[in-house]
């Protein structure tokens, strides 16, 4: 499973470790909340987190949803221990993430 290098001379596929795919469907968040999480974490200081590489936040089928690509399982897992506390005030259930292992990431 290739995917992000491992470090900043990575240039071929064995020469990569394996990353994660994370997707949140929440059943019901607002642009607003996602707004106030992010402000939250970027006040606490819990934003940009160690491990995440990409974040996207988008709307599809009228439903709000995040994709995230972490280095690692277990940085997003410890991410989670700061972020869980603030969905949880700000009123958003995040429901269980889908998570993929990633085979191989191209960039231009």
């Amino acid at each position: 499973m290739a995917t992000s290098p491992t470090s900043a001379t990575a240039t071929t596929m064995d020469d990569r470790a394996t990353s994660v795919l994370v997707r949140f469907t929440p059943a019901s968040v607002t642009t607003e909340q996602y707004d106030e999480t992010i402000r939250r974490l970027e006040k606490s200081g819990d934003w940009l987190p160690e491990g995440l590489e990409l974040h996207v936040a988008f709307e599809a089928g009228g439903k709000f949803r995040v994709s995230e690509i972490w280095d690692s399982q277990a940085q997003f897992d410890a991410f989670g221990k700061h972020l869980m506390p603030i969905l949880e005030d700000v009123g958003i259930d995040p429901g269980a993430p889908e998570m993929l292992e990633i085979h191989n990431i191209i960039r231009r």
